[in-house]
């Protein structure tokens, strides 16, 4: 598949497959580096789903995530019974 990215519905795409190397590390297509514009040093977010397998969530996403759980984080440090309601 190297070089043939299939753009699927709703802007998903397939851009090829990867092999986990002996220590674990993958490499990220080319193509979804560009389209994600993600470059060297940036952070991904690692979601597992046992039944769906693993996503890898791009920067942006990454941290309105981050900024979601400090929230959630603070507002029950700020009234600890309302995190009961949840």
């Amino acid at each position: 598949m190297a070089g043939k990215m299939i753009e699927g519905p709703d802007g998903r795409y397939i851009v090829g497959t990867v092999k986990i190397g002996e220590k674990g590390q993958i490499v990220i297509p080319k193509d979804a580096r560009d389209l994600l514009g993600l470059q060297p040093g940036d952070t991904l977010l690692v979601l597992v789903d046992r039944k769906q397998g693993i996503a890898l969530v791009d920067n942006e996403r990454f941290r309105n995530f981050a900024t979601g759980v400090l929230a959630v984080q603070e507002e029950a440090s700020a009234d600890p019974g309302k995190e009961k309601d949840r």
